[in-house]
C-alpha cells in the first residue's frame, strides 16, 4: 500500500521547516553559500553523518554507510539563490536586497537533509549513501562542474546519482518523471553589431548599425522555421537589446543583441550557432557594418539512464501511489545537474509544490518575487528519498530476519 502523499507538518518535521525558511531568509548567490554551508555541515554533524566540506568551492558532502555492502549512491541538493529582490512580506522572506530564493533550492537542501536525519536513525539499508549539497546551480554558474572538476565522483565513488527539483505545475503529493531526454541544452548569444557614429541628421555620413540589429532579431527567428527540421526542438530568445545613450540626436557607433538558445541534440546547437554567424556577418555587411558574434553553450541536455529511472519510478510509485507519478513532457529549461549524469549513471525527477505556496501568499512560478517553496512537499520529498534509498541499497534477508 502507498504511504499517504499528504501528511500534515507535525512536530517531527519543525526542524527540518525551521531550517528551511532560515535558510530562505538567508539567501546566497552562487559560490557565496557560506553561512548555507554551515548550516548543512551543523545539522550533519548533529546526526552524527559524516561530513566533507568546501568541495567545488562551498559544496558539502554528507557521508552515512550502513552495513557492509559496497554499493553506493548520491543524492543531490542544490543550495544557492537567485539575484531577484524578494516581494513577499512573511516573517521568513529574505533578509539580503536582490537575493533571494526564488526557485526553491533551500526547500531542497531541507528536503535531502531531512531525508539525511531519517536514514541517520534507521537501520534499514546497506550501503553507503553520500548526501551532496551543490552550489552554484543557477545562471550558468556550474556549480556541478566544479564538483566534478574538485574530484566529486573520486572521492566518493558512486553507481548512480539522483536529484529532483520542485515543480509548481504539480499538486503537492504528485511527481513528473521524464525517460530520457528531460531537460534542453542552454547557450547563450550576443551578437555586436559596428558601425560609424554621427548626427541623427546626416545619417548618410554615419554607418547606423541601429537597422541592422532590428534585421538581424526578425531573421533570427527564421532559423527555428527555415533551417531546422520540423521535428527538431529548439528555442531561439532574444532577451537583451542596446543601442545608443540618452541623447535622441545622436547615432550610435554600436548595437547589440543578445539572448539564449535550447534544444536538446548538439546537431541543432551546431546549425542555430552557424546560421546566426552567417545572417549576423550577411546583414551588418548589407548596411555597411560589421559584426561580431560570441556564442557559449552551458549546460548540456539532462537525459535520465533507463535502469536508474525505472528504479525512481519505482520509488516514487511505492511511496506516493501510481496515480500520484505522471510522465510528462521534457522542458526546455535547463539544469546543471546533467554534468553529473554525463559521468554517472541516474534520475532526475520533479516533485510537486502545488498552485499556492506553504504561506498562501503569492504565486509560485519559479524565479518569480512572490515565490516561496511549499513546506508540505518537504515529508513527500523526505519519504522518496528514503525509499530510494531502501529500494536501491537493500539489506540481505539474513539482516532483516
Amino acid at each position: 500500500m502507498a504511504r499517504d502523499p499528504l501528511p500534515a507538518l507535525d512536530t517531527n518535521y519543525d526542524e527540518i521547516v525551521a531550517i528551511r525558511r532560515d535558510i530562505h531568509a538567508h539567501p546566497e548567490l552562487a559560490f557565496k553559500e557560506s553561512r548555507t554551508a554551515a548550516v548543512v555541515e551543523k545539522a550533519l554533524r548533529s546526526w552524527n553523518i559524516k561530513v566533507h566540506a568546501g568541495l567545488g568551492k562551498t559544496g558539502v558532502v554528507g557521508i552515512l554507510r550502513k552495513g557492509n555492502s559496497k554499493r553506493a549512491i548520491m543524492l543531490r541538493a542544490d543550495m544557492d539563490a537567485l539575484p531577484i529582490q524578494e516581494e513577499n512580506s512573511f516573517d521568513h522572506r529574505s533578509q539580503h536586497a536582490q537575493t533571494m530564493h526564488a526557485c526553491g533550492h533551500d526547500g531542497h537542501t531541507a528536503i535531502l537533509l531531512g531525508a539525511a536525519r531519517e536514514l541517520a536513525q534507521l537501520e534499514s539499508f546497506d550501503g553507503t549513501v553520500y548526501f551532496l549539497f551543490q552550489p552554484a546551480e543557477e545562471n550558468g554558474n556550474a556549480g556541478a562542474k566544479a564538483m566534478i572538476n574538485d574530484g566529486l565522483f573520486e572521492k566518493f565513488p558512486v553507481d548512480a546519482i539522483y536529484g529532483m527539483h520542485n515543480w509548481p505545475d504539480l499538486p503537492v503529493g504528485k511527481f513528473g518523471v521524464v525517460p530520457g531526454k528531460m531537460m534542453a541544452g542552454a547557450a547563450k548569444f550576443k551578437v555586436t553589431i559596428n558601425g560609424a557614429g554621427g548626427h541623427a541628421a546626416l545619417p548618410h555620413i554615419a554607418r547606423d548599425p541601429v537597422p541592422p540589429m532590428i534585421a538581424l532579431a526578425q531573421a533570427i527567428q527564421t532559423v527555428l522555421t527555415r533551417d531546422l527540421r520540423p521535428l527538431d526542438c529548439a528555442v531561439i530568445s532574444i532577451t537583451q537589446v542596446a543601442a545608443g545613450g540618452a541623447a535622441h540626436n545622436i547615432i550610435p557607433a554600436t548595437a547589440s543583441l543578445g539572448g539564449s538558445i535550447r534544444a536538446f541534440e548538439d546537431g541543432v546547437f551546431d546549425t542555430i550557432e552557424g546560421r546566426i554567424q552567417e545572417l549576423a556577418e550577411s546583414i551588418a555587411k548589407a548596411h555597411r557594418c560589421t559584426a561580431q558574434v560570441e556564442i557559449t553553450r552551458s549546460y548540456p541536455p539532462l537525459i535520465n539512464s533507463q535502469l536508474e529511472f525505472e528504479a525512481a519510478v519505482h520509488s516514487l510509485r511505492a511511496i506516493a501511489g501510481e496515480p500520484n507519478v505522471e510522465v510528462i513532457e521534457p522542458v526546455m529549461g535547463s539544469e546543471d545537474f546533467s554534468y553529473y549524469l554525463q559521468k554517472k549513471p541516474g534520475c532526475f525527477v520533479f516533485i510537486g509544490n502545488g498552485d499556492a505556496n506553504g504561506t498562501g501568499l503569492g504565486p509560485c512560478s519559479l524565479h518569480n518575487p512572490n515565490y516561496d517553496f511549499n513546506d508540505l512537499a518537504i515529508p513527500v520529498g523526505v519519504r522518496y528519498w528514503c525509499g530510494l534509498v531502501e529500494s536501491l541499497l537493500p539489506k540481505s534477508p539474513q539482516e532483516t530476519a
